[in-house]
């Protein structure tokens, strides 16, 4: 499938008046024309290869966003938002003939209020930055991903990113409170809220959070804190079927309640790949099984919580719901078995070129889908590899894909096949990474027509000139 966008129409060459008047408004350093492009701000980490743009531009602040917007406006040239450039899905990649808008200067906590547990914190601001900041006024920020060192926590808003602890907290969207955003004519909406509880008309934030920069940009953010957890629990568990996986997930939310904090299932293959052949990663269940489960509980006294979970740990294993587990024994071990989980990042290495999926299915289907999916793309190429993992408790399943030695990866036809079946299982194709310019076609496959033209119409209401952002989402 192919990836139009409609641009406006511009009269003539005006891109020297158009750096010109760029230059003046938000000074020399902070526009990039030429030569002076980094490399770095031609792509996002989606596979769609370098495009570079007319110009990077990098205000310091609000105001420095809003003239950008301004006279990119006057000038009808397209606008491509930029946070820490870590998207799969094309959202942050720029287009021709579009200035790339970074948000890389306007980085800083702002405030911490603990009277209201907020945080205030500048768009571009790498989101390990937040979270530290945070863990260092004794709060927590739940959202995290492994991209934490580089992503930017307004990236991490503008797709509404999930993570690893969706299943007790939420999706990014329910850690915001407040929102500044700069709009495709310039103007400023800024509505700083602190307040848990504030019905005073349409809550706007939620027009921009997950809409991956195409009805504005997002400048500063109020962030909900949360208590910073006493002690963390977790546990490696082997089950012999996924009925079983189901009866723990059910007996884990029963048991733990509040404690749960992650719930990640991994099939077969994935486990089979990373402990043989990502190196540094061992395998602490031997025997196969049909599905592996890593599990974290987050309580605050270690000394009542610690031997509260061990004990729910020893009662599933008492009543045959697992085949075999292991327990953290100290923060070590903690990390080690999310290492196991996290080993995906070495895929690149270990499998050579492939596609990432990101989906959502109902939680009873999950391995139903799995085998289908898999038997899907094995008669079409018999050497297909496909490993399937994800977070489950919240209904997101990752799959990476390939053709063992086939170059190029046959990329549409494995699209076709996984968007098709997840059409089929009454799913999503994007859980958590958004849509941008590689899942725009699919989107069909997940949204109504009525819901779709709904999007375009709130498009075309904050972006008749279609600036901010073209071709991506709708």
């Amino acid at each position: 499938m192919d990836h139009e966008i409609c641009l406006p129409e511009r009269a003539g060459d005006t891109s020297e008046a158009l750096f010109a008047a760029l230059r003046d408004a938000l000074g020399t350093t902070a526009v990039l024309t030429g030569d002076d492009i980094p490399t770095r701000n031609e792509q996002d980490w989606s596979t769609l290869g370098p495009q570079r743009p007319l110009a990077v531009l990098r205000p310091m602040d609000t105001p420095g966003v809003a003239a950008a917007m301004r006279i990119c406006a006057q000038y009808r040239v397209p606008v491509v938002p930029q946070g820490g450039l870590t998207g799969l899905c094309g959202g942050a990649r720029p287009i021709e003939g579009a200035v790339a808008l970074s948000l890389e200067r306007m980085v800083g906590i702002e405030e911490i209020d603990p009277a209201s547990a907020t945080m205030t914190v500048r768009a571009g601001t790498p989101l390990q930055s937040v979270q530290e900041a945070a863990d260092e006024a004794g709060f927590f920020i739940p959202l995290d991903l492994g991209a934490r060192g580089s992503c930017a926590i307004g990236g991490n808003l503008s797709t509404n990113a999930g993570g690893n602890r969706v299943i007790r907290y939420g999706m990014a969207r329910e850690m915001v409170l407040g929102l500044e955003v700069v709009l495709p004519d310039g103007s400023v909406v800024t509505n700083l809220n602190k307040m848990l509880k504030n019905n005073a008309g349409y809550d706007l934030k939620h027009l921009f959070i997950g809409s991956e920069g195409t009805l504005g940009i997002i400048t500063r953010i109020v962030l909900r804190l949360s208590a910073k957890p006493g002690c963390t629990m977790a546990a490696l568990c082997a089950l012999e079927s996924y009925d079983k996986l189901i009866a723990l997930l059910n007996a884990a939310r029963h048991g733990l309640g509040p404690l749960l904090s992650a719930f990640e299932v991994m099939w077969p293959d994935y486990w089979q790949t990373v402990t043989q052949r990502v190196p540094g990663v061992s395998n602490p269940l031997p025997g196969e099984h049909a599905c592996y489960v890593l599990i974290e509980a987050q309580g605050m006294d270690e000394a009542y919580d610690a031997p509260r979970f061990e004990a729910w740990l020893m009662h599933q294993i008492e009543d045959g719901v697992l085949a075999d587990g292991v327990l953290a024994q100290s923060l070590g071990d903690v990390q080690a078995f999310w290492g196991v989980r996290d080993a995906c990042a070495e895929f690149p290495q270990v499998l050579g070129p492939h596609e990432p999926f990101d989906i959502g299915l109902p939680v009873a289907v999950m391995d139903e889908y799995v085998n289908a999916c898999l038997a899907a793309l094995r008669a079409r190429f018999a050497e297909a590899v496909a490993l399937f993992y994800g977070h489950i408790g919240d209904g997101n399943l990752h799959i990476v894909a390939c053709v063992p030695g086939a170059s190029p990866q046959p990329k549409e036809e494995i699209t076709a096949i996984v968007y098709g079946l997840v059409q089929q299982f009454g799913g999503t194709i994007s859980a958590e990474h958004g849509i941008g310019i590689t899942k725009k076609p699919w989107l069909p496959y997940t949204r109504s027509e009525p819901e779709i033209a709904l999007m375009r119409r709130l498009k075309a209401a904050l972006d008749p000139l279609n600036l901010l952002n073209p071709g991506k989402v709708v």
